[in-house]
């Protein structure tokens, strides 16, 4: 069946900001239109991708500390972590390339912008065979009273994006990139800046998590958990197997098992 489909059947609206804007109005528009990262353009080309992720490490950094959100651009935190297909190649080849990349944009022949794809929309069309066990990927905890500041450290020395948040061993929330970007945006417009060393010290993960938390079984079915994930909008969940974590599904992880 995927060898009658093209890339024009899965592809959706773009969704892009200028590299002008400010990484508030970023943050702002990616929440409401539920998605990450965003396409950045310049003079109506594509000039990369902003994240969370992105706009969480420019916020957490000691350096910026003195600069109002609102006083940082877009085009700081730009990355050219993308790439471009044509309407009309098949959707095969959006596979290999979302393992790699989060977005894919979608070019007409004259070179214009005119759709993206992401896990979620491939998802929508193609999902992956077998057990669930072969479509998870590691889930790492932290703990409820664990520091901001030391979650931030993982999340940078491991290049990890998310955790999933425990307290006493039981599963209680998780926080993710999204989490720490809204976080420090807050705490950066609230807290002046000779106060904001000492107290993001004292910012708890329990204190940003998301939360109650859903998590599914281990033995559920595929299919099952990509139709919860595209119905709630969610990008991952923890896996438990008698009420234990044993990894996380996220939709990088299902397009990873295609």
């Amino acid at each position: 069946m995927t060898k009658e489909l093209c890339i024009r059947d899965v592809m959706v609206k773009p969704i892009s900001i200028a590299k002008s804007a400010k990484i508030t109005e970023a943050l702002d528009k990616m929440l409401a239109e539920n998605i990450d990262p965003l396409i950045a353009t310049h003079n109506a080309s594509v000039a990369g991708t902003v994240s969370r992720k992105a706009i969480a490490d420019k916020l957490g950094s000691k350096q910026n500390s003195g600069i109002a959100p609102t006083a940082i651009h877009v085009s700081s935190v730009v990355a050219e972590d993308f790439t471009s297909v044509y309407p009309d190649e098949s959707i095969n080849v959006l596979i290999p390339l979302l393992q790699h990349y989060k977005l894919v944009v979608v070019y007409d022949s004259d070179h214009k912008l005119i759709g993206q794809v992401s896990a979620g929309d491939l998802l929508k069309k193609i999902q992956p065979d077998g057990a669930l066990d072969g479509a998870m990927e590691r889930g790492v905890t932290i703990e409820a009273d664990e520091r901001v500041v030391h979650l931030r450290r993982r999340m940078l020395d491991d290049n990890l994006t998310r955790f999933v948040v425990t307290e006493n061993d039981s599963i209680i929330g998780i926080v993710t990139e999204t989490d720490v970007a809204i976080a420090l945006r807050k705490f950066r417009e609230a807290v002046t800046d000779r106060h904001q060393d000492h107290r993001i010290r004292n910012l708890l993960v329990k204190d940003i998590m998301s939360a109650p938390i859903l998590t599914v079984d281990r033995h559920a079915k595929v299919s099952t958990i990509v139709d919860l994930m595209l119905k709630k909008n969610i990008s991952s969940l923890p896996v438990t197997d008698r009420g234990k974590l044993v990894g996380m599904v996220t939709r990088r992880s299902l397009v990873n098992a295609l």
